[in-house]
């Protein structure tokens, strides 16, 4: 299957870095088909509650997701250092390079606003509004939105600023990415502070809520670590690829260790301290922002899956092409998807149980594979500059 064929490391591209993109969109299917079809979607926000799940299923379809935006972030870190790497290889300029991660940074910006947000406004009419999921569960003070900065926007603007500070050394990018995750974690207001309305720049930068006709969602200062962290893989990963990757599942393995400390220990790194009850309150962490022991959690087994799937190159190379193609068309994926379980979930007015959610989830997932190989064959004919090659 030509889809499914190594690049070399030139390209910019990494066989089991792609198949962990591409596990970690499957996984944020799961999420999104839980919203809209099954309409059961909590948010960890800090100086609230951590949402209470009736059992373990209901946890784990939450639980599985949250590897997923610190994974976006991670991977678009390393990708950035290797793609740059990869065009200075042909020639490309400082200026071309930095202007290629300041053109796609804003096309993500316009999607997230453009696209994006439109589906989940449809997705969020259709429920019946007096059931139990739309209870206020946001920070904030609530009121008609305008402006909505998810995932996408973080992630716009973490690219432009890492594409920008991609030439550094990597002990500098890691060094800065550990330091803004955790003045992220000093600058976490006190619960009770939970309504007020804070400025939109301390919205924009570390608080997550709402403020007027702003929602923010993702901060930028944390989410900006991650993608940092993930800058200096990319700079590991490009002295010495065999090296790096045979400290990946190490790495991976430390980060998991932090968060089994700190999780036990308590304080400072939780937002919502462990309160002894059980593994399900052990693992039920705050993601709005993330505390240091969510990214280190989501962080370390995001590694340790690449490390996986650079054992079980030959089986990816034979069996995972599929997995592949959903990570090298990532944003045409995941546009597709938003609007596909949201035109999905339409019929469901009151949502669904879990097992009739899952099969929907695998449907969509099925739609979507040959949508997505077209789409990486057709890409992958058009030249660098392209905007196509953007998605």
């Amino acid at each position: 299957m030509p889809h499914a064929q190594v690049e070399p490391v030139q390209s910019g591209r990494i066989l089991s870095l792609d198949a962990q993109r591409g596990l970690i969109m499957v996984l944020m299917a799961i999420d999104h088909a839980a919203f809209f079809v099954a309409k059961h979607h909590p948010s960890e926000f800090w100086g609230l509650p951590l949402p209470q799940h009736p059992d373990w299923l209901s946890f784990m379809t939450r639980h599985i997701s949250h590897l997923c935006a610190p994974g976006f972030f991670l991977l678009m870190g390393a990708g950035i250092v290797l793609f740059a790497n990869s065009r200075r290889n042909r020639g490309w300029s400082e200026a071309r390079i930095a202007r290629h991660f300041v053109v796609r940074g804003v096309v993500l910006l316009l999607v997230q606003q453009l696209i994006e947000n439109p589906a989940w406004i449809i997705g969020s009419l259709v429920p019946n509004p007096d059931a139990w999921y739309f209870a206020p569960n946001m920070a904030g003070e609530p009121g008609p939105l305008v402006l909505v900065l998810a995932v996408l926007t973080a992630l716009g603007v973490s690219l432009i600023a890492v594409g920008l500070l991609q030439r550094f050394p990597g002990w500098v990018l890691g060094l800065a990415g550990a330091g803004l995750i955790v003045l992220s974690q000093a600058m976490v207001p006190p619960a009770e502070m939970v309504r007020v309305p804070f400025s939109p720049a301390l919205r924009l930068t570390f608080v997550p809520g709402q403020t007027g006709v702003l929602l923010v969602m993702y901060p930028f200062v944390p989410w900006l670590g991650a993608a940092l962290l993930g800058a200096a893989l990319g700079k590991a990963l490009s002295a010495d690829r065999q090296r790096a990757l045979r400290w990946v599942p190490i790495s991976g393995l430390a980060l998991v260790g932090l968060f089994l400390v700190l999780r036990f220990v308590g304080g400072f790194g939780n937002t919502h301290p462990w309160d002894g009850t059980g593994a399900m309150d052990f693992l039920n962490m705050t993601k709005y922002p993330p505390s240091i022991v969510f990214l280190a959690f989501a962080i370390g087994t995001n590694l340790l899956l690449i490390g996986m799937f650079e054992r079980i190159t030959p089986w990816v190379e034979r069996y995972g092409g599929w997995l592949l193609t959903f990570g090298r068309t990532a944003l045409f994926f995941y546009i597709l998807h938003i609007w596909l379980y949201m035109l999905l979930g339409l019929p469901f007015r009151d949502g669904t149980g879990f097992g009739v959610m899952y099969m929907i989830w695998a449907i969509g997932l099925l739609l979507l594979l040959p949508l997505c190989r077209r789409y990486e064959r057709f890409k992958s004919g058009k030249p660098p500059e392209s905007v196509w090659r953007l998605f």
